[in-house]
């Protein structure tokens, strides 16, 4: 179970956050987290210009909401909010 600081402060609501076994495996609970907050703060991590748009902009119209990161060990995973904001969900981008 991933657990996030209670004042966390969403710019949108998380719905059930999931991690696939994959990213259990090989992303420390620390870093899945730390990026959590991220993502939910609106910071996208490392996506491209593109991509940063369409999601400033999935704010507004309640479109999907997708952050790129990389774990301390130089890891890339990803985390998307579904559009209907029912469930989050940790994944590499090999579980897609």
């Amino acid at each position: 179970m991933i657990s996030l600081p209670p004042d966390l402060d969403q710019q949108f609501p998380s719905g059930q956050i999931v991690a696939t076994p994959n990213v259990l495996a090989n992303i420390l609970p620390e870093d899945i987290r730390k990026c959590l907050v991220r993502h939910f703060a609106g910071d996208w991590g490392e996506c491209s210009e593109e991509d940063i748009e369409s999601n400033n902009l999935a704010l507004v119209d309640s479109g999907r909401l997708f952050s790129i990161y990389r774990s301390v060990n130089n890891v890339r995973f990803w985390i998307i909010t579904e559009a209907d904001r029912s469930a989050t969900t940790v994944l590499l981008p090999e579980d897609y």
